[in-house]
């Protein structure tokens, strides 16, 4: 009995390290017909240091990490190989910053539609944690909804 609870002791200590990351107020923008491309925002949050390395959706063939930066006095956009998440603060993927970008969509993104995505983090020493995600479709006019409503710290 000794034994089994030392065990279960380490798998738990070993959970515990790795990477806890909490995403909360996932969305994707809505798309008109024949779009082929659209992103999706949320707050990421860490209880160490980790980062976002990969993500995927059935909705679409290919989803990469985005950074927009400006270049040469031009905002650019471009894939990264992964976003930091700092232990303990919030990183915003929003519009005009970082996002999971979904191109080679398979169909157009409607507003309301839950969109489901998978979101592979990774810790310093390798460890590696999935999330699934579903993120609400909505346009870029409609307010942000937090889980106690109203617009969620939104500037309009």
């Amino acid at each position: 009995m000794k034994r089994f609870t030392f065990l279960i002791s380490l798998a738990l200590a070993s959970l515990a390290a790795s990477a806890q990351v909490t995403v909360s107020e996932p969305w994707v923008r809505a798309t008109v017909p024949q779009q082929k491309a659209t992103g999706a925002f949320m707050k990421l949050q860490s209880t160490q240091d980790a980062k976002l390395i990969s993500a995927k959706s059935p909705a679409a063939g290919i989803v990469e990490v985005h950074e927009m930066a400006m270049d040469g006095g031009v905002m650019k956009m471009r894939a990264i190989e992964g976003l930091a998440l700092p232990m303990g603060k919030a990183v915003d993927l929003k519009p005009g910053g970082y996002h999971v970008m979904l191109m080679d969509l398979k169909s157009q993104v409607k507003e309301g539609d839950a969109v489901p995505l998978t979101l592979t983090f990774e810790t310093k020493d390798g460890k590696r944690q999935t999330l699934e995600v579903k993120a609400p479709a909505r346009t870029m006019s409609a307010p942000a909804q937090s889980p106690h409503g109203g617009h969620s710290g939104m500037k309009h």
